[in-house]
């Protein structure tokens, strides 16, 4: 073992998935229940020994993806809708071109 080795790196600490899943649903719901409370993230990693930090780090997390899931969602929805409707008025436009091509097309040919 190299000299100082062990002191560089800190030692991991991995919590289970079920753990964090309900550590981070706890904080969301008493978040939602009590929107003005302070110390949530605290009260919830202490009771389930958690280190605050940790658990303020995971919701962040979460409510990061649940934004992005959902405005991902919504936008995507909202830009296939305005193709759609810019396609459409292309071509009504593109019909509107084709004919007015036809008519000056006739007034350029010879009349007999």
């Amino acid at each position: 073992m190299l000299f100082g080795e062990d002191a560089a790196m800190p030692a991991p600490r991995k919590y289970p998935p079920e753990l964090v899943e309900r550590a981070v649903r706890m904080v969301i719901e008493m978040r939602s229940t009590s929107p003005g409370r302070s110390g949530l993230v605290r009260q919830v990693g202490e009771l389930l020994g958690v280190h605050p930090e940790v658990l303020r780090h995971w919701v962040r997390k979460a409510d990061a993806e649940a934004a992005l899931n959902t405005g991902t969602a919504v936008s995507v929805t909202a830009r296939v809708h305005q193709l759609e409707k810019e396609n459409a008025d292309l071509r009504r436009l593109n019909g509107i071109l084709k004919a007015a091509a036809v008519l000056f097309a006739a007034d350029l040919e010879p009349r007999k």
